[in-house]
């Protein structure tokens, strides 16, 4: 069976959660695109929900496939995102942002009564850190910025290169939002709360891919069917 194959069994049990009704999160990426297809060929079949992209992307992908839309200046919260991840650990803290959706995938999350994870089960690792992690910058002061984020590694005890990604034009790769992407090669996050935390307060950092807290549950899709795991209660 084939990775895509796999990803695909991940969205299909997924879209078994989604009721009529329902105001749905759309994710970014391979495995997400997949649900959207999958839902789109229950929308044809007269289910009735409304969703929110976190791409243009997947905007493009809701459309061709018939899904309706809104935006969260239409609608306050959701009931349900569904989204991929390039690592998840046990306690389903997350990396994302591979696609370059990261911002608005984590707005969207926020705005969720409940998000489930999808994936092939080698997206499982006991910790954080062999996926580059993104980091969502502005471009302007960018060499502060960068001094920044090698000031919170260093104070998280991780380090690791950083790097400008690049589109396919060998220029800087442009966010949905205008933005840049910094993807540092940590190896291992020790304390992913903490570099969280320490990220989020950086001027010049829009947002980054650690999703703390906010996925519930993760499908994954392995050679001997599909596992769920559900988040831990949280931990004093």
């Amino acid at each position: 069976m084939s990775m895509d194959d796999l990803k695909r069994q991940a969205a299909a049990r997924a879209v078994e959660l989604v009721e009529g009704g329902m105001k749905l999160g759309l994710g970014t990426g391979s495995t997400a695109k997949h649900f959207v297809e999958l839902l789109g060929e229950r929308v044809s079949g007269g289910l009735k929900v409304i969703g929110v992209p976190t791409s243009e992307a997947t905007r493009a992908d809701a459309e061709r496939c018939g899904v309706p839309l809104t935006t969260l200046d239409d609608i306050d919260r959701l009931d349900l995102t569904v989204d991929g991840a390039d690592e998840i650990d046990p306690d389903l803290n997350l990396i994302k942002g591979g696609g370059g959706a990261l911002l608005r995938e984590k707005i969207v999350a926020a705005a969720s009564d409940r998000m489930v994870v999808i994936a092939d089960e080698s997206k499982l690792v006991e910790t954080l850190g062999r996926f580059p992690l993104p980091i969502e910058v502005i471009p302007f002061g960018l060499g502060a910025t960068r001094r920044a984020i090698e000031k919170a590694f260093t104070e998280n005890g991780v380090s690791g290169q950083m790097d400008i990604r690049k589109g396919r034009d060998g220029h800087a790769f442009v966010t949905d939002g205008g933005h840049w992407i910094i993807d540092a090669r940590l190896g291992r996050i020790v304390d992913t709360p903490r570099l969280a935390l320490s990220l989020s307060s950086i001027p010049g950092v829009v947002e980054h891919g650690l999703f703390v807290g906010l996925a519930s549950m993760a499908v994954l899709a392995g050679a001997n069917g599909i596992r769920t795991i559900e988040r831990p209660s949280r931990r004093n």
